[in-house]
């Protein structure tokens, strides 16, 4: 089933310099389950790819459907609450809230969409905490875990409101090989048993391999897509 639709997308940024194309015409297909990988340099798209797809950002023209649903027809309030209910979004810097324990971090986008009672909120925060091993730190700030637990805290913090599809901007990309495949496991782990949808964007040509399907872009464009002939998740598993 496709969960995940771009039509024609265009995006131009207006410069003091000119107008810049960060995308051309893009157009792509996610299916449910799905683990793609979007490789290429920085400056290729990649981000700007995701932030058409999460409605961070406006394309220029063409669409955008996540679940039969037209993104970028809905207003900037309309896009942030449905964001919050229907997406997770994990980006490289972890983005947590130093002044909240980590506990308080992932609680906050469940108070935010009011899908939760308070209390069933902590009870799914401290879920989510076993889920990638960190319960013990779940009242400890940011400052006092380390850079891959941060991102694992990232992950659970996207997880809060049980998304089906999952955007993740370069994860790995400030985090040591070994700490980097922890996280890549973890990502595999919510494709395979918890049937998630993952969007992954890396300059990482070595995770090619990694992905249930991958492409390539350079200068907005897309330059080539590989595919398990069925999108076999127990070939994947093997490939692992």
């Amino acid at each position: 089933m496709t969960i995940l639709e771009l039509r024609n997308v265009n995006k131009t940024y207006s410069t003091a310099a000119g107008d810049f194309i960060a995308l051309k015409n893009i157009n792509l297909q996610v299916q449910a389950g799905e683990f793609l990988g979007v490789v290429g340099k920085s400056g290729a798209g990649k981000s700007t790819l995701l932030n058409m797809i999460n409605g961070v950002d406006t394309l220029s023209s063409g669409d955008v459907f996540v679940k039969n649903i037209s993104v970028h027809d809905m207003t900037e309030d309309q896009r942030a609450h449905w964001r919050g209910k229907t997406m997770g979004v994990v980006y490289q810097s972890f983005q947590l809230l130093p002044m909240l324990t980590l506990i308080e971090n992932i609680t906050l986008p469940m108070d935010l969409a009011e899908n939760f009672k308070p209390r069933e909120s902590k009870e799914r925060a401290m879920e989510l905490l076993k889920m990638v091993e960190l319960e013990e730190h779940a009242n400890k700030l940011p400052a006092f875990i380390s850079g891959g637990q941060q991102q694992r805290v990232a992950i659970a913090r996207a997880l809060a409101n049980d998304p089906e599809v999952l955007v993740a901007d370069e994860p790995t990309g400030s985090l040591d090989s070994v700490t980097a495949d922890i996280i890549f496991d973890l990502f595999s782990k919510l494709v395979y048993e918890k049937n998630k949808t993952i969007i992954m964007v890396t300059h990482d040509i070595s995770l090619t391999g990694k992905f249930s399907r991958s492409l390539t872009m350079q200068d907005g464009e897309i330059l080539e897509a590989e595919l398990e002939p069925a999108f076999d998740k127990t070939m994947m598993r093997r490939r692992k």
